[in-house]
């Protein structure tokens, strides 16, 4: 009975021994450093600029009356259909002013200058004809080629991206024609005014091409001066999109650049292509009060018009500039990654111990980093590492 109970006594304090020495041995041990996690892992990566744009009419006409005048009130809304030619300002004479001699001989001079600017105007349609019609030969020959196999879809894609552009210039040239073809005739009617010297028919201002009104600066009657707008016209289904961006990020865009508008209030993703970079910058203030130095880039649209006619002058959109993408990057979160001498690293986390790798990172985007070598798909990096991560610190996930 006496050895059962010193049996009993040892085996408690061996219990009690053990406890203790499980508490110290806990209390004096490395705790895991609790950190977060993230996966090396295959999926497509995208590297890009985004930034606000909005639309504008790409061949805009602003009809301005050609001499001081009474205009009468312009019946036209903003959004109405014009044909060519068809009337859309009436100019009354101000019976109380005659031109003078001097002002004669300025008003016959612009007559005869706008002559000699139509000629100019109509050589450079044609020219722009000629680049059509040879670049539908070259679409029509890769076509071909393309349809022997010879040839990429690439090829394709470029010979129907220059045909729209030489159909663009023509169009552009026949615009400019027209236009020209305008002011002679406003120039003409500016002489014919002048030779009236007093009450006359109006002098009716009419549209260079056909289009929709954009802009009534003014829409009551009243004097206007020479040179002042009285009316904007634009076809909006020629719409191109101007975004201002970052000086430091316009020398990373370049001519050809290709463009997603991804949230512009429609389904689906538009695309364009970088058409300018204007080569002059501007300052802008932020809403955070710092001045900017930006750049206006023009962006034009590849896709269908069907899917893009909804959008007007003026509307906002989101364009991402297409830097670099690939459809399977083995990739890592940017936030692991920490400068290692020359070079850089990241902890990837091995039976519970944090390790430190030589990683050769690739294309980022500010959230994602891709892994040129150095850790493999599936393997865990450990994201924000601070100050008390060491090589072989045990680590656990948060």
């Amino acid at each position: 009975m006496k050895n059962m109970v010193q049996w009993r006594r040892r085996i408690v304090l061996a219990l009690i021994a053990a406890l203790v020495g499980w508490g110290l041995y806990s209390g004096f041990r490395a705790q895991p450093v609790v950190v977060d996690l993230g996966a090396a892992a295959r999926a497509p990566m995208r590297v890009a600029i985004e930034q606000e744009g909005r639309t504008r009419v790409v061949d805009r006409y602003v009809i301005t009356a050609p001499v001081a005048a009474y205009a009468r009130r312009i019946a036209l809304d903003v959004g109405d259909a014009v044909q060519t030619g068809m009337p859309v300002v009436t100019l009354e004479p101000q019976r109380a002013e005659v031109l003078d001699v001097r002002r004669r001989a300025e008003a016959e001079a612009r007559v005869a200058g706008a002559q000699a600017n139509i000629g100019a105007v109509e050589q450079r349609m044609k020219a722009a004809q000629a680049g059509a019609g040879l670049a539908l030969k070259d679409l029509q020959r890769v076509r071909t080629l393309r349809a022997a196999g010879h040839v990429t879809a690439d090829a394709e894609d470029r010979g129907v991206a220059e045909a729209e552009r030489a159909g663009s210039e023509l169009r552009s040239a026949q615009f400019t024609v027209a236009t020209a073809r305008h002011e002679l005739e406003a120039a003409r009617t500016a002489l014919g005014y002048a030779a009236a010297g007093g009450p006359a028919d109006p002098v009716v201002l009419r549209s260079p091409v056909a289009g929709n009104v954009l802009k009534i600066p003014r829409k009551s009657e009243g004097a206007v001066s020479a040179g002042q707008a009285l009316l904007e016209i634009g076809d909006p289904r020629g719409l191109e999109v101007e975004v201002d961006v970052l000086s430091a990020d316009a020398v990373r865009i370049s001519p050809g650049t290709r463009v997603l508008f991804e949230r512009w209030g429609g389904e689906g993703a538009l695309e364009g292509v970088v058409r300018v970079i204007e080569p002059a910058g501007f300052t802008k203030v932020s809403a955070l009060g710092v001045e900017e130095q930006r750049v206006w880039v023009i962006v034009a649209f590849t896709s269908p018009s069907a899917q893009w006619q909804r959008l007007g002058d003026g509307y906002r959109v989101e364009a991402s500039f297409i830097l670099w993408e690939d459809k399977d990057v083995l990739q890592i979160p940017a936030s692991a990654l920490f400068r290692d001498g020359s070079g850089w690293a990241a902890f990837v986390v091995e039976q519970g111990k944090a390790v430190k790798r030589r990683i050769e990172p690739g294309q980022r985007n500010g959230l994602i980093a891709q892994a040129l070598s150095g850790i493999r798909e599936g393997e865990q990096v450990i994201v924000h590492p601070d100050d008390r991560l060491r090589e072989g610190a045990s680590v656990t996930a948060r």
